[in-house]
């Protein structure tokens, strides 16, 4: 899913002004903060092993080593990934809240559990610059926001990594992921992507964050 300082179950970063009254995302019980505490230990609490590279919850018979057995056969183009959580009942409903519903107040909240996640892994290294994956001119006119870019806005502010939002660009408009099988996502994504002009002497040597809402291929 997604690149992810506090504890949320101890402090929210997503608070309003004494005397606005706001509610729980998944609850609706009133309350100062986007995600209340029990439903944080409820739906977030669960912390399997995953795989160091693609995040993916290990296999029982996985356990023994860091790498998946997918991971393990097809070379990656990236080192580490962070996930807040997996894509599955309720979290995936909050995910589509800020995606297609224009709930904008839950990009803070995502950013947050990153952060949270990335605190948990005591030996990730840290990266030195963000970017987020851009949409398709079409899609962002239809939108009217990048869900990653919001989300890659509070991160970047949180762990104080610079963010470079024209970093990654589009080089052609692509089907929705959501819409097609497994296998035709990969080749949907070919070559959809490129670096923006005069952008090969800003990456080199750096460690590159890349932030997105959802990880599925």
């Amino acid at each position: 899913m997604l690149y992810r300082f506090i504890d949320w179950t101890r402090r929210c970063i997503l608070r309003l002004p004494a005397g606005i009254p706001t509610s729980c995302a998944l609850c609706s019980i009133p309350g100062t903060a986007a995600l209340c505490g029990p439903c944080g230990r409820q739906f977030f609490s669960r912390r399997p092993r995953r795989c160091t590279q693609c995040a993916y919850p290990l296999a029982d018979g996985e356990q023994v080593r860091s790498l998946c057995g997918n991971c393990l056969r097809i070379p990656r183009a990236f080192d580490a990934t962070i996930v807040a959580g997996d894509y599955s009942a309720p979290i995936d409903h909050l995910v589509l809240a800020l995606k297609f519903g224009n709930q904008l107040a839950l990009a803070p909240l995502f950013a947050q559990l990153i952060v949270d996640a990335l605190l948990r892994e005591r030996a990730f290294a840290m990266p030195t610059i963000m970017a987020a994956v851009p949409l398709g001119e079409q899609r962002l006119a239809e939108r009217g926001f990048n869900q990653a870019l919001e989300i890659a806005k509070p991160l970047s502010r949180a762990i104080a990594i610079p963010l470079i939002p024209q970093l990654i660009q589009r080089s052609r408009e692509t089907a929705m992921q959501s819409s097609l099988p497994p296998d035709a996502r990969h080749r949907n994504m070919r070559n959809a992507f490129t670096l923006a002009a005069q952008a090969a002497d800003l990456v080199r040597g750096q460690h590159i964050a890349i932030v997105d809402d959802v990880l599925t291929s």
